[in-house]
């Protein structure tokens, strides 16, 4: 067996293993596994789809036990180890058992072989005020894109200065729906023309970091588009068609391309009504004389705002100043991958931007912006029931907080500290407070708007829920999380037709949308419509074979009066989601309370009180409920997650 050193990292499914630092990470997160399991893996991924007998396993892991300590030792090694990967005997997705003769590592795995020079583990950054704060760094490779930041961050700022002194100073009619005095611009994603699509993300996140930088400026006056609308038009040039969608009287939009000695930022700003080009800038630059040429964009700026001020003098303060931007490109580089993965919101993608935002952390420890994203990082997965040991919340809480310590005028780590003190404190005040707090400091981040949204649709405050949902569908209208939240407010208030046809809105976008799709189903049931639900159903379940819908088509069935369906559903979900896939006595929650069992029901809810699920927040206003709401135990409920009438 080659020795711990020698091996390289071996990734499969949502499982990393280092045998250097001699441990496996799950979504980037350390999982326990020692000792002989741990021996185990290690022998198996090093021969994958080969049979390692039972015989090798003794002489490599038992040689001085006895034959009948064998057989105990390794059945009791392979039980935990199915256990910490998620497998079991009966369905084996990554170790089959070859009877009598031995074990086989079945699953996809990618071999990553590290650096001659790594070091046996991982460096760990110790979060201030949390108990389990910390968090493992992997190094990788460095990429031409981390020279060109500090050239990057600049020429943004004199984009966006330029191109928002023009908008501010700007006298054109506005369009009937945008609020007097108030203009909308939309950054359109900057064109890539390095020739390598693997660079994308560098040019993503010039267009964010021209989102968030212009976003700042001067919200009474100009509102940007939210990055997950901008992204619908990477290669759509139809100005008027993308000015119809989004409401918007201006964009800029730019590329990037570079050689091996200069770099090409070259960006416009184009007026809708006319289509005519009202402002353009193109920055040709060799890569000499960093300091210097930050020093001459300083400048630029500088006459950019006393132009656009003139007898008015107002300091305008780039959203990304000096206590949030890095003190290192490496680390904005790093920062810019994590946002790009997180903004994908799959598993895999959770995992990747976690990893990210470590190692830029590591980098510069300062570095507020990376502290916010690792925040949202760690509440998303576990909100996605990603976190199954309920691990995360602490963590996210601490890297919120430490970004705070850094900037405490940084509008992400106020809102990420709202959804955590929202969904897993159940500490409402607190909550409020941040999440105004965060729109203050930034009224154009479309995310603030959008969650808070829901904290007042989850206390039934539906105006105040409206007015909110609709500013973050202004600043981000194409977003399908932005409309689907602002459909679930239409479920909750009870207006069900408007809630399905903005659904229907939703899914003509995006048909395999899983949020829409679930709370459709359950608009069609409280509008008596089972078998549309059924249908939708059966139709989900051909896009996705989530567990979950076993469970939802037990609530249909229950609510349709036909319990023996009901029931072989559930047995259905109950079976296959061993795995624990999904928030598991929520699930059950929802089949219990359609087939009307209350005692089933409370003993649910109890459980998911235990586990602090994020999915008691919507208690107080989800219809499903409505049958159990006069029983003394549900408002028991509702009072101890702090939503009593």
């Amino acid at each position: 067996m080659p020795q711990a050193k020698d091996l390289p990292l071996f990734n499969f499914c949502d499982f990393t293993v280092n045998p250097r630092a001699h441990s496996i990470h799950k979504h980037g997160i350390r999982i326990k596994l020692h000792g002989q399991p741990f021996e185990i893996l290690l022998l198996l991924l090093e021969h994958p789809g080969e049979v390692v007998t039972r015989e090798e396993l003794q002489a490599k892991l038992w040689p001085a036990n006895t034959f009948v300590d064998f057989e105990h030792g390794v059945n009791t090694a392979i039980k935990k180890l199915r256990r910490t990967l998620g497998d079991s005997a009966d369905e084996q997705r990554f170790i089959e058992t070859v009877p009598r003769v031995g074990y086989r590592f079945i699953a996809p795995m990618d071999v990553v072989e590290p650096p001659a020079n790594a070091p046996l583990s991982a460096p760990q950054i110790a979060l201030e005020n949390s108990g389990d704060t910390s968090i493992s760094v992997h190094h990788t490779r460095r990429n031409w894109a981390l020279r060109f930041w500090p050239i990057f961050a600049a020429i943004a700022v004199v984009l966006i200065v330029s191109a928002g002194a023009y908008l501010l100073r700007s006298r054109s009619p506005i369009p009937p729906q945008s609020p007097a005095g108030h203009v909308m611009l939309a950054v359109l994603p900057f064109e890539n023309l390095t020739g390598d699509a693997s660079q994308d993300y560098f040019s993503d996140g010039l267009t964010e970091e021209m989102i968030a930088q212009l976003g700042q400026l001067n919200p009474e006056r100009l509102g940007v588009i939210g990055r997950a609308s901008v992204m619908h038009y990477r290669h759509n040039q139809n100005l008027q068609q993308i000015a119809r969608d989004l409401g918007i009287q201006y964009v800029l939009e730019g590329s990037v391309r570079r050689d091996s000695e200069k770099v090409r930022i070259t960006a416009q700003l184009i007026r809708i009504s006319d289509q005519k080009t009202v402002w353009s800038r193109e920055y040709d630059r060799e890569l000499t004389s960093i300091l210097a040429l930050q020093q001459e964009i300083a400048q630029e700026i500088a006459g950019e705002i006393q132009l656009t001020l003139g007898d008015s003098p107002r300091r305008i303060v780039p959203a990304r100043g000096p206590v949030t931007s890095p003190t290192s490109y490496e680390a904005y580089d790093l920062y810019l991958k994590g946002r790009y993965f997180l903004n994908k919101r799959t598993p895999l993608g959770f995992q990747q931007a976690i990893d990210y935002f470590q190692q830029a952390i590591a980098k510069d420890p300062r570095y507020a912006l990376a502290y916010a994203g690792l925040a949202d990082s760690y509440a998303l997965t576990s909100s996605y029931n990603l976190d199954p040991g309920g691990n995360l919340p602490p963590k996210a809480r601490a890297a919120a907080l430490r970004a705070l310590q850094i900037n405490e005028n940084l509008a992400e780590a106020h809102t990420a500290l709202a959804l955590i003190a929202e969904n897993y404190d159940w500490d409402w005040q607190t909550a409020g407070k941040e999440f105004r707090r965060a729109i203050q400091l930034n009224p154009n981040y479309p995310t603030a708007h959008q969650w808070y949204a829901e904290y007042l649709a989850w206390q039934g405050r539906f105006d105040e829920a409206f007015a909110e949902s609709e500013r973050a569908r202004q600043l981000d209208p194409l977003s399908l999380i932005i409309s689907t939240d602002h459909a679930a407010i239409f479920y909750y208030s009870r207006q069900y037709d408007r809630a399905i046809e903005q659904l229907h809105t939703v899914l003509d976008m995006e048909p395999n949308f899983p949020r829409a799709n679930g709370l459709l189903i359950q608009t069609y049931v409280q509008k008596g419509q089972f078998a549309q639900a059924l249908a939708d159903t059966e139709k989900w379940r051909r896009m996705n074979d989530s567990p979950g819908l076993w469970a939802m088509e037990s609530y249909v069935y229950g609510r349709a009066g036909r319990l023996a369906q009901a029931r072989r559903a559930l047995a259905r979900f109950q079976q296959s989601n061993r795995r624990g896939q999904v928030d598991f006595p929520v699930a059950l929650a929802l089949a219990y309370a359609g087939m009307g069992d209350k005692e089933k029901l409370f003993n649910c809810l109890q459980e998911a009180f235990a586990e602090r699920s994020n999915s008691l927040v919507a208690l107080r206003v989800d219809p499903m409920y409505d049958p159990f709401r006069t029983d003394p135990r549900f408002q028991a409920f509702l009072r101890r997650v702090g939503l009593a009438q």
